[in-house]
């Protein structure tokens, strides 16, 4: 019997060995809830600590680029130059992210641990276990959790420049590698409008969500607020 169960779990990460190769996605085993998700009681405590608003209002003045007379306003993408983890330690934002979320990490040869040529993402959002291949880097994009937009709508607008390039590229709470057509449905909406495809992953999102909301002292709306409540009700 041990026998068979190990011949079992050998075919199957041969199975998931393969697919990475090819740059395909295996769907992982279904469970109540994504790996690093919180519990019920957990969420609760950050629903009633988090600033609820009526609405999202829109200042205007965002402008994410950064050409010339363009408004930058969280500055360059993946900047290396914050406060933050990983910040000034040569290597950039999404790099760093890369080697934080997968697993079977492959650096690219002399660039000092630092450029992530290789890996596997367990993707909380989709459910799937997804290849990474620096040559097909396009395909799995950063999402920022609490997006940008978001951000700049209920309060970022007021925050002085290096905090909001501090929360741009923030590796520890705001940022999620995830798949291409999952981060493009997503955009810059708030949960009250999307939620990731995979339900397992929708404690582990909520709890990302109100925890970034907390530590930026950032505001979630009302109707936001009431979808995240009923996620926690489902979360073990």
């Amino acid at each position: 019997m041990t026998r068979g169960i190990i011949h079992a779990a050998t075919a199957i990460l041969s199975t998931l060995a393969l697919l990475a190769a090819l740059g395909a996605c295996a769907v992982l085993p279904g469970s109540a809830s994504a790996p690093g998700s919180p519990g019920r009681d957990r969420l609760e405590q950050l629903l009633a600590a988090v600033r609820v608003v009526p609405a999202r209002p829109h200042p205007g003045g965002y402008d994410r680029d950064c050409g010339a007379g363009q408004g930058c306003v969280f500055g360059p993408a993946w900047s290396d130059d914050h406060d933050g983890p990983g910040g000034r330690d040569g290597c950039d934002t999404r790099n760093n992210v890369l080697a934080r979320q997968l697993t079977a990490v492959g650096y690219r040869p002399g660039s000092g641990r630092c450029v992530v040529q290789s890996g596997t993402l367990a993707d909380p959002y989709t459910g799937t276990l997804v290849a990474f291949r620096r040559e097909q880097a396009r395909q799995l994009p950063v999402d920022h959790i609490y997006p940008l937009a978001a951000a700049w709508d209920l309060g970022a607008s007021a925050w002085p420049l290096p905090l909001r390039i501090r929360f741009a590229n923030d590796i520890d709470y705001n940022l999620q590698v995830t798949d291409r057509a999952t981060n493009t449905a997503k955009s810059d909406s708030t949960p009250a409008q999307w939620l990731p495809p995979s339900r397992p992953g929708h404690c582990y999102y909520a709890g990302r969500y109100l925890t970034v909301a907390l530590r930026y002292t950032l505001p979630v709306t009302a109707a936001d607020h009431a979808t995240l409540r009923d996620i926690a009700a489902g979360c073990g």
